[in-house]
């Protein structure tokens, strides 16, 4: 389960869950990972394991790469046992994988609340991470949505946004002046529509809207947004079902995330979101997203211009529209595509399956 995917450096990085039985009959957890580069895969490997796994269909752990090569790794463990009582632990290798050192908790608290849906973006001789912080539910208070660089050691947390959408999942990306950050955000009336922050110089700016679709609703959709970002240009995708008609949306930025234009729907008009998106070094976006067929779901790519021209929809697989389903994670290196999924047999087994598509394929 949870399949994820980072290209950097020429090579592809993929990492998944899988759950065992070990000798004493315990249910556990492996957190993989595996390689792509020119001589082809490299053989599965385990960054960690343990009995304490936090394992959800949404809430990804993820590898991030450093300027410098340096890998980072994530996965979510139980704290106390409280359901949603769980932390955010890390490991760092500096070998390409093949051996971790643990650093321990991102999130610089203790209490019996939820952390996750992590992203990163690479920073000097580190990374930079970003998530959603429940430490001030214990007060009954918001989700807030916190920052902090990662290297040998982790640096000291700081509040991004106060009051975010609960389980919607982060994305961020480097653009040519600096990190931008995408989310869901909740306003105090319950508009959970998509939010950007970004820094410029040493400040992070104020959360603004993506796009004004005053999406309504008191409880949190599970679908959050994915960016991608080529120097200053920007592409977002996102799920929206405001006004009770799900589409989902794409807007390009030409400035770094300071303005974003008019909103595109992308989707076939049976859309069930989970999307992802890359730029495909030809000044357009490719977006990945599911849509419903029948009682399953399709994972679907689409190539959009920035002038708003694009192509027809492109159908890569069959799989349930359940949540075993997953999100279905787009990366590209060079001239190539790829797309894993998690492909189930309506019972208790699965695999991740991945598709390679030529760019010029679309």
């Amino acid at each position: 389960m949870a399949p994820n995917l980072v290209a950097a450096g020429g090579e592809l990085y993929a990492s998944w869950i899988e759950r065992f039985e070990s000798s004493a009959g315990e249910t556990r957890h492996r957190l993989m990972m595996a390689t792509l580069s020119d001589e082809g895969w490299s053989a599965p490997a385990t960054i960690a394991e343990g009995g304490d796994f936090f394992a959800n269909w949404a809430d990804l752990p993820a590898i991030a790469v450093a300027e410098d090569g340096t890998l980072y790794a994530h996965w979510l463990a139980k704290t106390d046992e409280a359901t949603y009582a769980y932390s955010i632990f890390l490991a760092r290798s500096i070998d390409g994988g093949e051996t971790w050192s643990h650093l321990g908790r991102l999130n610089d608290d203790d209490t019996p609340t939820e952390h996750g849906f992590v992203t990163y973006t690479p920073e000097g001789e580190g990374v930079r991470a970003f998530w959603l912080d429940g430490r001030e539910m214990v007060e009954e208070k918001p989700m807030t949505l916190r920052t902090a660089w990662i290297g040998e050691t982790v640096s000291a947390s700081e509040v991004l946004e106060e009051r975010v959408c609960e389980c919607c999942a982060t994305d961020a990306a480097l653009s040519g002046r600096g990190p931008v950050l995408v989310f869901r955000d909740r306003s105090d009336e319950e508009i959970r529509d998509i939010g950007v922050i970004r820094r410029e110089a040493d400040t992070w700016t104020v959360t603004n809207r993506v796009h004004a679709d005053d999406w309504k609703i008191p409880g949190c959709p599970v679908n959050g947004p994915a960016i991608a970002a080529a120097g200053d240009t920007l592409a977002v995708v996102w799920y929206t079902a405001a006004g009770d008609h799900p589409k989902v949306q794409l807007a390009f930025s030409a400035d770094a995330g300071e303005s974003f234009q008019t909103a595109r729907v992308v989707d076939e008009g049976r859309p069930l979101g989970r999307v992802d998106v890359v730029l495909d070094g030809a000044g357009a976006a490719v977006v990945s997203w599911l849509e419903g067929v029948d009682a399953e779901a399709e994972v679907r790519l689409r190539r959009v211009w920035i002038d708003g021209t694009s192509e027809d929809s492109v159908p890569i697989a069959r799989t349930t529209a359940a949540r075993a389903g997953g999100f279905p994670r787009l990366a590209r290196t060079a001239d190539h595509l790829y797309l894993a999924w998690v492909e189930t047999d309506g019972e208790e087994a699965s695999r991740i399956r991945m598709r390679e598509v030529p760019v010029t394929a679309l």
